[in-house]
């Protein structure tokens, strides 16, 4: 569909995060009127259409995938099925029941609880910014093998996590856990220690962003969901107006989180965060 060049400079003005969304939903909407090029009116009109009909298309909860279902070679985890179970607790959590209760029926959309989940730590999603984000990770062991000093492992490492000397080392401040190194190993020198999520927690925009804090370890599954709903019933407890999660999350609400779900699966990464994230001034998790 074409755009005018009115109408596209009024679309470069939509913040870049949500650009996409309001281009599709403006060609849609013009589409389904019979047209074939995109003006400033039928922009105006969307944006119109879009203000006044906000509180109807709240659900509650917004849940964000990267693009990793289509095919992208980056992909650490597939995360198909962890997306459906996130989209089971989200619905029955009845967040938009709760959401009336505290603010109204006059929803906005920034009202919503937010999660993201991201098959590589590339993050496409943005799960960095969201109440809650996980981020798929493989984090890899040294084995047995005999490294034949191929290098290969060092080449693909984007995050330059790796060193060869007489053999081969990690290091765990600098990994990711995105698991390039373990597919690129000819010999099985580099193998899986462990495969599932990173989750963060209170991440958010607006008037004062701030970063989401990530918990200590490498979870399953299972575990993730558990969290979830672990962040869910503190949220429902804590939240008044408007609120985002990131704002009623404490420091100590984290840091009994972390306690809570504490898993030492990734040594090093994990150890360093939880010693700059804590704030119980032990620095440790029994």
């Amino acid at each position: 569909m074409q755009w005018t060049a009115e109408a596209e400079a009024a679309l470069k003005k939509v913040p870049f995060f949500v650009r996409k969304k309001v281009k599709s939903r403006v060609e849609k909407e013009t589409a389904a009127e019979g047209k074939t090029v995109v003006d400033i009116e039928a922009v105006k009109t969307t944006q119109k259409r879009y203000l006044s009909g906000m509180a109807a298309e709240v659900k509650g909860y917004q849940l964000d995938t990267c693009f990793g279902s289509n095919g992208c070679p980056n992909r650490s985890v597939i995360s198909e099925d962890l997306l459906k179970r996130l989209e089971q607790v989200l619905q029955e959590a009845d967040l938009l029941s709760f959401l009336k209760e505290q603010v109204g029926d006059n929803l906005k959309f920034h009202h919503k609880f937010r999660v993201s989940a991201a098959d590589c730590p590339n993050a496409c999603s943005q799960p960095q910014i969201k109440d809650i984000g996980i981020i798929g990770a493989v984090t890899p062991a040294i084995t047995e093998e005999t490294c034949s000093q191929c290098a290969a492992c060092v080449e693909v490492c984007p995050d330059d996590a790796i060193t060869i000397n007489e053999t081969v080392a990690i290091d765990r401040d600098r990994c990711m856990a995105c698991g390039k190194c373990i597919v690129a190993c000819p010999t099985g020198t580099l193998g899986e220690k462990a495969r599932g999520y990173r989750v963060l927690l209170g991440g958010k925009l607006g008037r004062q962003p701030r970063l989401a804090r990530e918990l200590p370890g490498i979870f399953n599954e299972r575990e993730v969901l558990d969290i979830v709903d672990a962040c869910l019933v503190l949220y429902k407890k804590k939240r008044r107006g408007g609120k985002r999660f990131a704002a009623v999350l404490t420091d100590t609400d984290f840091d009994q989180l972390s306690k809570r779900f504490w898993k030492q699966n990734w040594p090093g990464f994990q150890a360093r965060k939880v010693n700059k994230f804590f704030t119980s001034g032990a620095g440790k998790i029994p």
